[in-house]
């Protein structure tokens, strides 16, 4: 199928812009099948101002750190987490050696 350029327009910000053939072939080798209907510069923008309402890493507050005994070594560490008696608790060094690759 061949594409032509097409013109649309923002819905956010009422400017035209240009659909590319290039990206209505992208458009549609992904299953999407309506054109867009923000022009690049509102969907970055909104696209950021999701990310920052989701929290993104650079927004958090720093982790709660817990003090703890490694379990193999007796070494103290801090996890993460609240430890918990019935769990072993390891640092990050026995940490690799016990858990599982991936």
């Amino acid at each position: 199928m061949a594409y032509e350029d097409k013109t649309l327009t923002c819905r956010d910000c009422g400017n035209s812009f240009t659909f590319t053939a290039n990206e209505q072939e992208f458009y549609a080798q992904r299953g999407f099948t309506n054109e867009p209907s923000r022009c690049p510069d509102c969907r970055a923008a909104r696209k950021q101002a999701q990310g920052d309402q989701r929290g993104g890493r650079h927004d958090r507050a720093p982790r709660t750190m817990y003090p703890a005994t490694c379990a193999a070594c007796g070494a103290q560490t801090e996890v993460p987490f609240l430890p918990r008696e019935d769990r072993p608790v390891y640092c990050s060094d026995c940490y690799r050696q016990h858990s599982p690759r991936r």
